[in-house]
């Protein structure tokens, strides 16, 4: 019985690795680690590198199982953590590379009328007990209320309402240098891609909106709207965004924002009150176009 199980694990590792491998061919993804400034200097093949890194998910392993202590590798684990490290890699080249020629893919297998969308998201990035990493900054959880240590991860990504790809990311720190535990590496490089990340990071998480949508739409990606969380809600927001794509987002009421309605200016809670709503169970309330100093945007409350 333990055979036959050994046997079964054995023949599934090697389809997941014909899988991939078939994956990495398809996609030429040596020749977008090449073009992004990934090459080798010596040793072992970042494409080798990249693989055995890409595949520890899908085989349910840790880095630290899958690379520091496995020994059955062809390469040490210094070789890994170089090939991550090294701040003339181009990551976000090649992400945005990789998953454009994806997402063109998934274009071609679906109907023209499904609409497309990218989709911003903010989340948490926990790293409450580390010390040392570089740009570590104490930021606010907003689902916890309450200040930990760590980053906020800004994403941007594609949806076809079936399948979801990741095209670019930033790893924010905090704007206030009071707030961060740690700095910037005073031997890095200034003229490398990780000095310029390391840049944005301390950079005003929203400033980094329209620059991502602008970098995905000249690789070519469609798309029919932006999505956005109720933390994005800001006419000045709304106003550059909407220059490029049309902007669908939650709004909340705050007391710095207002609308115009019937010659009048209120809060959100107000223009709320002020209209009038569908009878039943509908599925939209009520429906505006509204003002606000940045121009007219269209509320449904649902």
């Amino acid at each position: 019985m333990d055979i036959t199980k050994q046997y079964q694990e054995q023949q599934e590792a090697n389809r997941l690795r014909n899988r991939i491998s078939s994956f990495m061919g398809t996609f030429k993804v040596g020749t977008r680690l090449n073009t992004s400034g990934i090459r080798k200097l010596r040793g072992v093949s970042p494409l080798t590198l990249f693989s055995v890194i890409f595949m520890l998910p899908f085989e349910g392993v840790n880095f630290s199982r899958g690379i520091v202590t496995n020994p059955s590798l062809g390469f040490k684990k210094d070789a890994a953590y170089d090939f991550l490290k090294n701040p003339k890699h181009n990551w976000r080249k090649f992400m945005l590379a990789l998953a454009a020629t994806v997402a063109r893919s998934f274009d071609r297998l679906t109907d023209d009328k499904r609409e497309k969308v990218l989709i911003f998201d903010d989340s948490t990035y926990d790293r409450s007990r580390s010390k040392m990493v570089e740009l570590l900054a104490w930021i606010h959880d907003h689902n916890s209320g309450r200040s930990l240590k760590g980053f906020k991860l800004l994403t941007l990504g594609w949806s076809d309402g079936n399948s979801f790809l990741p095209l670019d990311f930033v790893l924010c720190s905090s704007v206030h240098a009071a707030k961060r535990v740690q700095g910037i590496k005073k031997n890095l490089d200034k003229r490398t891609c990780g000095y310029r990340r390391r840049k944005e990071a301390i950079t005003k998480s929203t400033d980094h909106l329209v620059p991502m949508i602008k970098c995905v739409l000249r690789l070519g990606i469609r798309a029919d709207y932006v999505l956005m969380d109720s933390w994005s809600c800001f006419p000045s927001i709304l106003a550059a965004v909407g220059e490029h794509l049309p902007v669908i987002c939650m709004a909340k009421d705050m007391p710095k924002i207002f609308y115009r309605y019937q010659g009048k200016v209120v809060r959100l809670s107000k223009l709320y009150s002020l209209l009038k709503k569908r009878p039943g169970k509908a599925k939209i309330l009520a429906s505006v176009i509204t003002e606000t100093n940045k121009g007219q945007i269209r509320m449904e409350f649902r």
